[in-house]
């Protein structure tokens, strides 16, 4: 029983990768249809943003699916058929965004902010340090012995 269960979890599971690409969307040439598959999975679906084309049922991933295939078909180049498609649609449908000046935020602002966070949290500490460590001038002694006396004599 145990089994069977598992067997149709398994075919739930990967029933809705087959499912995105429809029979009719597929290349006759296996070398092609692999090429636009390779493709595909750099191109985010637009509509659900987490998924590439190839992995979304959206309507406008099976557009995007069909554009990569007419380019691929067409003797495009990989690259120019990335590029075409960005020209269309930008940056975003990129998963891995290029490196260029216009991304510089996505690829280093991370890192930047960590290590400004981390500079902070050392320069602080340091001062505070420096502010503890430091003796007291003569006249922070007498007031502190002042105030000391004034409170074991109200004691």
């Amino acid at each position: 029983m145990r089994a069977v269960l598992l067997g149709l979890l398994f075919a739930l599971a990967t029933a809705s990768q087959a499912l995105a690409i429809a029979p009719d969307e597929m290349l006759t040439d296996p070398a092609l249809e692999a090429r636009a598959r390779h493709i595909g999975q750099s191109l985010r679906c637009l509509v659900c943003q987490n998924e590439s084309i190839e992995d979304s049922e959206a309507g406008l991933a099976r557009d995007l699916r069909a554009i990569v295939r007419e380019r691929v078909t067409a003797g495009d180049s990989d690259r120019a058929v990335v590029d075409y498609v960005v020209s269309r649609y930008g940056q975003f449908v990129l998963l891995r965004p290029r490196l260029e000046p216009a991304t510089w935020v996505l690829w280093f602002g991370p890192a930047l902010l960590i290590a400004g966070a981390g500079a902070a949290i050392v320069l602080r500490a340091r001062r505070k340090r420096s502010i503890a460590e430091a003796p007291l001038s003569p006249d922070e002694a007498a007031a502190v012995a002042r105030l000391v006396g004034s409170e074991a004599e109200k004691s």
